[in-house]
């Protein structure tokens, strides 16, 4: 067993002295799946509408014809679209009570037990287990049965934190896995799944990982199910192998166009915990696009407070460079002072000589104090809006951490609706009216001229003013930020939630009806006076 897994991990993961390379290679073929997953996706769209053409040419009458096409296209649905899979497991049961077919029905009612499970829904799902009467079912029905039986109780004592309740759906997944494996072929892709399940749960980890890596290297599993088993693989393992072999998994999901899945959301926490910030966001965003196109609302919920959380994240990193190019600069600023008291030094003691030198001299030091009063600016500016921005992290964080709890308690009494009502709390529009607000007043703050020496620069006709309930418009909050250094349309677009066309088409209009033409517009924006905090008085 240890020569199997040694060779496994020398074949897969290459040698440790490769370790990290290999990995960073991974994740290049997982961006490029991800850059190619519009391709995976149309290919199974077009094997469903096959599939639908198909359903629409069989007779009214031919209740098996239309089964076995509706049981495929659940097949194809059920990792895909939940809603869609929902609509073909109720088109499977109410064939199969048409057909008078109890297998074919309790296969039916175990299909959707199983869907309803991967979205929480475990009411539901033990209300479809308590239809079927397992003595009578065919053993391939008994089998998927005692399957849903222990994942619908596994997942609920992962939900379901309560001392008293969680042991009980532990002991009773455990009883309904052993049935499973009783039940599953010899050598069959169900045993050696089940049988790593079981070695898992009793903490023999060794030989689960053999079994996983045996249905690996074999024949037998599909895409999906690799990326499943990859993933149990990954819990096994720590460090670099865990992200390789989550990677693995991320990159099967997106080969199945497989909606359902955590893979790629558990590597993209896992980076973000690393510092890989644009790593991880790309991979939650995927994670995101994933959760709602299958349709899973709490999924969704999860992922978009985790990308909230890098975004602050990001904004704090930004901040951080920003700090060290300063201190960068006040460095050579200072070396720059140092340099020239020596130069002054030089020319006092040669003061006939260098009469020439000493002007360029004087020349450098107004060009110095030039310098320095813009960093001297900058610096304020970067002061009061650092503040600010941590001021409102410091908020959102507060935020989030009162809805995760409020989350987590209607999680746990499963209360969906007032989960879904907090969810609908959370006003975006409101919040960013909020962030423009005291963004303006700030600036407002540090040029409290602005308005005016802007308005003079046009024409009384063409001037623009706020309206009694706003401090500065979109016009001017562009010129604003264009004033504060921000030049780039595509960040200012980003800042304003607006479009880089809108942005171009609000910058060329204005300009267009200036008093002065060209790039001496946008100078005499960036010569209006900035006014020192120090002397603003209360």
């Amino acid at each position: 067993m240890k020569v199997l897994l040694s060779v496994f991990f020398f074949v897969i993961v290459s040698c440790n002295a490769k370790c990290k390379e290999y990995t960073d290679s991974l994740l290049q073929v997982l961006k490029s799946e991800i850059l190619k997953k519009k391709f995976y996706d149309a290919e199974k769209d077009r094997h469903i509408k096959k599939l639908k053409e198909s359903l629409g040419t069989v007779p009214k009458t031919d209740f098996y014809t239309q089964y076995a096409i509706c049981d495929k296209l659940y097949q194809e649905y059920k990792d895909f679209v939940f809603d869609s899979a929902h609509v073909y497991t109720k088109k499977l049961l109410e064939l199969s009570g048409q057909m008078h077919d109890i297998p074919k029905l309790y296969e039916s009612k175990i299909k959707l037990g199983a869907i309803q499970s991967s979205w929480g829904m475990f009411k539901e799902t033990f209300e479809c287990l308590n239809q079927i009467n397992v003595r009578q079912a065919p053993d391939s029905v008994k089998l998927k049965y005692y399957e849903l039986k222990s994942k619908a109780y596994t997942r609920q004592a992962l939900y379901n934190t309560d001392e008293f309740y969680s042991p009980s759906n532990r002991a009773e997944s455990i009883r309904a896995l052993n049935a499973a494996i009783q039940l599953s072929k010899p050598g069959s892709y169900e045993k050696y799944r089940h049988l790593a399940e079981l070695c898992t749960i009793y903490g023999q980890n060794d030989k689960a990982a053999a079994y996983c890596i045996k249905l690996l290297n074999s024949n037998l599993p599909t895409y999906h199910e690799r990326a499943m088993i990859a993933h149990d693989l990954s819990n096994l393992s720590t460090g670099s192998k865990k992200i390789r072999l989550i990677t693995l998994a991320a990159i099967y999901d997106i080969r199945s166009s497989t909606k359902e899945t955590l893979a790629i959301f558990t590597l993209g926490k896992i980076l973000m915990d690393e510092g890989r910030i644009e790593d991880a966001e790309l991979l939650l965003q995927e994670a995101l696009d994933q959760a709602s196109i299958y349709g899973n609302k709490l999924h969704k919920i999860e992922i978009v407070a985790i990308l909230t959380t890098l975004s602050a994240q990001k904004l704090i990193n930004s901040e951080n460079k920003k700090n060290q190019i300063l201190t960068y600069l006040i460095t050579i600023l200072s070396i720059a002072i140092a340099g020239v008291a020596i130069i002054s030094v030089v020319v006092y003691i040669r003061l006939k000589r260098v009469k020439r030198r000493e002007a360029i001299v004087r020349e450098k030091n107004l060009h110095l104090d030039g310098l320095n009063k813009k960093l001297s600016e900058d610096t304020q500016i970067k002061e009061e809006y650092i503040g600010y921005f941590f001021d409102v992290i410091s908020g959102y964080i507060l935020k989030l951490e009162k809805i995760k709890r409020n989350t987590e308690r209607k999680i746990k009494i499963k209360n969906y609706e007032e989960l879904l009502h907090l969810a609908n709390e959370i006003d975006i529009k409101q919040e960013r009216h909020a962030l423009f607000h005291t963004f303006d007043n700030i600036f407002l703050k540090l040029f409290p001229n602005f308005i005016a020496a802007f308005n003079a620069l046009l024409k009384p006709e063409d001037q623009i003013w706020p309206k009694d309930n706003e401090v500065l418009n979109t016009n001017l909050r562009i010129f604003a930020l264009m004033r504060l250094g921000i030049k780039d349309n595509r960040t200012i677009a980003n800042i304003l939630q607006s479009a880089v066309s809108t942005i171009y088409t609000y910058k060329i209009r204005i300009k267009s009806k200036a008093l002065v033409q060209g790039d001496e517009f946008e100078n005499r924006i960036m010569e209006i006076n900035f006014v020192d905090s120090n002397d603003i008085h209360p």
